[in-house]
């Protein structure tokens, strides 16, 4: 098990994998702790100096973050220079809302107008947000680690927060419409007629977010007079985190939404795989075999994980990034409630805001997007800037816990510390969690020789198991990504399908194998056109490192709908060289 202590440097421990490695038995693999081969070794001794230097942690008048000086120097993501809007950029970033002209969010299931009113109260004084000196970091807790008296303190602002007034923006129902009005089509793109406005399945998920749970961790602190209050998060990539937190389940507590899944409660395991298997051991080994994949091995570059451009007059849902459709959209759907009509709370964009778990689920999203950006191995993706202007100054706006309206912009959002806060350090036991090596040909060679030729197939309603050969681009392990092109769904439902390649065992409960590849997912929500066409790209690289490819010029392609029914349809699939290949590794 590999342990993170943040902040810190990650790097590989070896140039070089081991060419015989152990087959681990199924799922107890991770319970035993084996080692996994090209281990990433964490090293970031704490000195008494930087334990107790306070000073380490505070923002100069001048905006300076000393936290952040460091993580620059370790490699950090954003420069000062990539903060800015470059000379003679194409100027086509989302712009904010426009309150007044906000609309009436849909129903999914029958089109008809929601009983409650997403849009916030309007106000005409717009101020553009600075953020405030940071004289103390706060730190996110862990939620299944949290005290007693944490509990007793975040119950009472929650309590306080659903005691406001109704048209206090800052109320507990005021800040859950703020996710139903952005992300179920109340709001249109300024100037571009009736065109969604979606901070979904696109480069924004990642800091609309973080900006959402930054002000409402803000509004809660205020209104228990702590300013140093933390939201939670929900480590549901940890095993010891993966079912809801106790604090949570209490009908008494201001904590608790009726409106969820009654299986689902403690003691269930998450399934961020949403495969239906119901042994929980083998639950966690999928479970950390998808947060691998989707921190380590499936990414080429930025986009794969963050998403993809979305610029103003361009339609919604260009496509989302591994974690948003993996784990992300899982955790929603796992929690949502199946009596309801639409999934709610948590099952659906409009409802997720009502359910007090949705803050502390997001927080480990955001953890996510933390560690990705300056802890996990860069060798994976060389460059996660994005530096386009369409991105930095993508905005968005949010009330303030002084009830006032700011607009904000992506680019004061790249950097938590510099927002004032951080994690608790938790164990990351997925960080080296590469499945076991596939090294069994003969039945792969057997499967695929009854299989269709992909060009034959596609494209095609994914409504059952489908399985295709597809030419690689050259012959025996190669840089190479999986692509799924046009990939067209139905917005108001549930949807998800899971991606294997060349797979020996066909068993699609489980996971943690070579052959998994990856996952796309979405929580239900509307648009305007009610369905949505993205691409997905799929790395290949490390997978065939783990099977024996040998001479091939085709794959054997696995589609595995999680979903009922149709509501998925794909265009086309194909393999192609990696455009953006990692650097040549370093000589001495």
């Amino acid at each position: 098990m590999a342990s993170l202590h943040l902040p810190c440097a990650t790097t590989p421990s070896s140039q070089t994998r081991s060419s015989s490695r152990p087959v681990f038995a199924k799922p107890s693999h991770f319970i035993t702790h084996a080692k996994r081969n090209h281990r990433l070794q964490v090293s970031c001794a704490a000195t008494p100096e930087n334990q107790n230097d306070s000073s380490k942690n505070v923002e100069t008048p001048n905006g300076k973050v000393d936290r952040r000086n460091m993580l620059l120097g370790l490699g950090g993501l954003y420069g000062a220079t990539n903060l800015v809007s470059a000379p003679g950029a194409s100027a086509n970033p989302i712009k904010p809302p426009e309150l007044d002209k906000c609309g009436v969010a849909t129903n999914l299931n029958n089109n008809t107008p929601l009983d409650i009113n997403c849009c916030p109260p309007l106000s005409q004084n717009i101020v553009d947000y600075r953020l405030p000196p940071v004289f103390q970091m706060k730190i996110r807790p862990s939620a299944h680690r949290v005290s007693p008296e944490y509990i007793f303190k975040y119950n009472m602002a929650i309590d306080r927060m659903k005691r406001l007034p109704k048209d206090d923006p800052r109320s507990f129902m005021q800040q859950a419409n703020i996710h139903c009005a952005y992300c179920n089509g109340a709001y249109d793109q300024p100037g571009q007629g009736t065109l969604d406005l979606q901070v979904h399945n696109s480069w924004l998920f990642f800091p609309f977010h973080r900006w959402y749970l930054y002000f409402y961790e803000r509004i809660l602190g205020k209104l228990i007079g702590d300013p140093t209050f933390a939201l939670p998060f929900w480590n549901w990539d940890n095993p010891k985190g993966m079912t809801i937190p106790p604090m949570f389940v209490d009908p008494k507590s201001a904590l608790y939404d009726e409106k969820r899944n009654q299986a689902n409660l403690p003691p269930a395991v998450v399934d961020l795989g949403m495969t239906g298997n119901t042994d929980p051991l083998q639950v966690v080994a999928n479970n950390l075999t998808i947060m691998y994949n989707e921190m380590i091995r499936g990414n080429s570059d930025v986009y794969d994980f963050m998403g993809n451009p979305y610029r103003e007059g361009t339609p919604v849902n260009p496509g989302p990034g591994a974690s948003e459709r993996g784990s992300h959209t899982a955790v929603h759907v796992w929690v949502g409630d199946p009596r309801q009509p639409s999934g709610e709370d948590l099952g659906n964009f409009y409802s997720a805001g009502r359910d007090p778990l949705f803050y502390c689920h997001h927080a480990n999203v955001d953890r996510m997007w933390s560690l990705w950006q300056y802890f996990l191995p860069s060798n994976k993706v060389p460059d996660k800037r994005i530096t386009d202007p369409d991105f930095l100054n993508a905005a968005f706006l949010f009330y303030d816990e002084n009830a006032q309206l700011v607009r904000v912009t992506v680019k004061d959002s790249l950097d938590n510390l510099r927002m004032g806060y951080d994690f608790e350090r938790i164990d990351l036991p997925w960080l080296d969690y590469r499945p076991p090596p596939q090294t069994v040909a003969a039945r792969v060679t057997r499967a695929g020789k009854g299989a269709p030729k992909a060009e034959t197939v596609f494209p095609l309603t994914l409504d059952k198991i489908v399985r295709v050969l597809v030419p690689k681009t050259k012959k025996g392990k190669a840089d190479e990504l999986l692509v799924l092109e046009n990939i067209t769904v139905d917005t108001t439902k549930f949807l998800k399908f899971d991606v294997f390649i060349n797979d020996e065992d066909d068993n699609i409960a489980e996971l943690d194998k070579a052959a998994y590849v990856g996952t796309y997912a979405q929580v239900p929500h509307k648009t305007a056109k009610k369905s949505a066409t993205s691409s997905i790209r799929l790395k290949l690289t490390d997978l065939y490192d783990d099977m024996d490819v040998a001479d091939d010029d085709t794959v054997l392609v696995t589609l595995v709908p999680r979903h009922q029914g149709p509501g998925v349809t794909i265009g086309g699939i194909k393999i192609i060289e990696n455009p953006t290949p990692p650097p040549p590794p370093k000589t001495n």
